[in-house]
């Protein structure tokens, strides 16, 4: 490769890999059985890997081809229905067939199921993060496959390619293997152009190489070379380089590590831990159309505003009710705080109302008031409770937000 690192270099080298494989290496294209064959050698292949002290996930995909064929459904006809039914009856086998491949070379295997969604989700993406890296700390092997049965998008698209990009950002991989029919990106279609020239590498995807892709190139497959590219273009954003190569051999992994043809695409980013905020940002970032930085969702107003509230709560000055809402512009619970009139003259308590809107979801029945109006105060007293007030005013000015823009509304009577 250009930067003096070989093959083996690339993928030996890592920590961790994640290892996609399309259904069309494994499934037979005429009668839709499983290679049993080429699946027990690919088992070998992450021993293999193991024994080089690297973690190994795979994003299989197969279990519409495979339930196709127990319920009859002609892929090149089936409707969308057709194929989430094939996808519930062909998961079974699927697992079953990684569990007694990995079984025969002493692996243990765990099915992960996911969709894109639940890598757009923070607190899903954190949850199926620590899922896989308590899987591999155990030994495990994860298989992981979509939920194609609810994830219907995934069907019609062949995202199994994005999705192995973003299971690399979960666990941060620094390779990731998309096994194909091809043995990596050409200049053209080799199957219709006999000129078509072999991409080694791949520094930045931009629209010339975009138009070296091609359509999906088999019945049992979904996805293509767009796909493959996408994915690419996901994994390396976040610090995992990645190779596209022929899965037609035995022993695929190992004969790239041989000096096996295969696109590599760069990357100069580092991978980001497995988890919190910062590998969030990255994945949301690379996973972007163009890359840019997502929606600030920062809750420094309504932290501020809150603080305001819980001060005022505390000096008896505010009754807070729970109150329905209505409307695209109600995005919480609606609080309705009403400031309990002074019981003594010259208390220097206006009588009022202050309506806060309040990010999050309330419980159905919440109710938090004060049941009787304090005690008049002293003058040291009321004096605190501007001064908090006042403290906690500027500390949301300091956020660069006003209280009536961090969702709060004072009415006077």
């Amino acid at each position: 490769m250009s930067d003096g690192s070989t093959n083996a270099d690339r993928l030996l080298g890592a920590r961790r890999v994640v290892v996609k494989i399309g259904s069309a290496l494994f499934i037979d294209q005429d009668t839709g059985a499983l290679d049993e064959a080429w699946l027990t050698a690919l088992c070998e292949d992450v021993v293999w890997l193991g024994e080089s002290g690297g973690q190994v996930v795979l994003v299989s995909s197969g279990a519409v081809a495979l339930g196709a064929r127990e319920l009859g459904i002609d892929p090149r006809r089936a409707r969308l229905e057709d194929n989430q039914a094939a996808a519930a009856a062909g998961q079974i086998l699927l697992a079953h067939a990684y569990h007694e491949a990995l079984r025969r070379v002493e692996l243990t295997t765990a099915q992960v199921l996911l969709t894109l969604d639940d890598s757009e989700s923070r607190r899903r993406y954190l949850n199926a993060c620590r899922t896989l890296l308590t899987l591999l700390a155990r030994g495990a092997v994860p298989v992981v496959n979509e939920n194609d049965t609810v994830a219907t998008q995934e069907l019609r698209y062949g995202d199994n390619d994005r999705l192995a990009a973003r299971v690399a950002q979960m666990v941060s991989a620094d390779c990731m293997v998309l096994l194909s029919d091809v043995d990596g990106l050409y200049t053209r279609d080799p199957q219709r152009n006999d000129d078509a020239e072999h991409v080694p590498e791949v520094t930045g995807i931009d629209e010339r190489i975009r138009a070296m892709a091609g359509g999906p190139g088999s019945a049992h497959g979904s996805g293509g070379m767009h796909t493959k590219l996408d994915a690419a273009r996901i994994a390396t954003g976040a610090g995992c380089r990645v190779a596209i190569t022929s899965g037609r051999v035995r022993r695929p992994l190992k004969a790239v590590c041989g000096g096996g043809r295969a696109t590599w695409f760069r990357s100069t980013a580092t991978p980001a831990p497995p988890s919190g905020r910062r590998a969030f940002r990255r994945r949301t970032v690379a996973a972007s159309p163009s890359g840019a930085t997502p929606r600030s969702t920062s809750a420094a107003p309504a932290r501020a505003a809150s603080r305001l509230h819980r001060c005022q709560l505390a000096s008896g000055r505010m009754r807070l009710t729970n109150t329905r809402t209505s409307g695209p512009a109600a995005s919480g619970a609606r609080l309705r705080a009403r400031a309990a009139a002074s019981r003594s003259a010259g208390s220097g308590t206006a009588g009022g109302v202050v309506e806060s809107s309040v990010g999050g979801r309330a419980p159905a029945d919440w109710s938090a008031r004060s049941s009787t109006a304090r005690p008049q105060a002293s003058r040291s007293s009321a004096s605190g409770r501007a001064a908090v007030t006042a403290s906690t005013s500027a500390r949301a000015a300091a956020s660069g937000v006003s209280l009536a823009g961090a969702g709060a509304e004072a009415m006077v009577s």
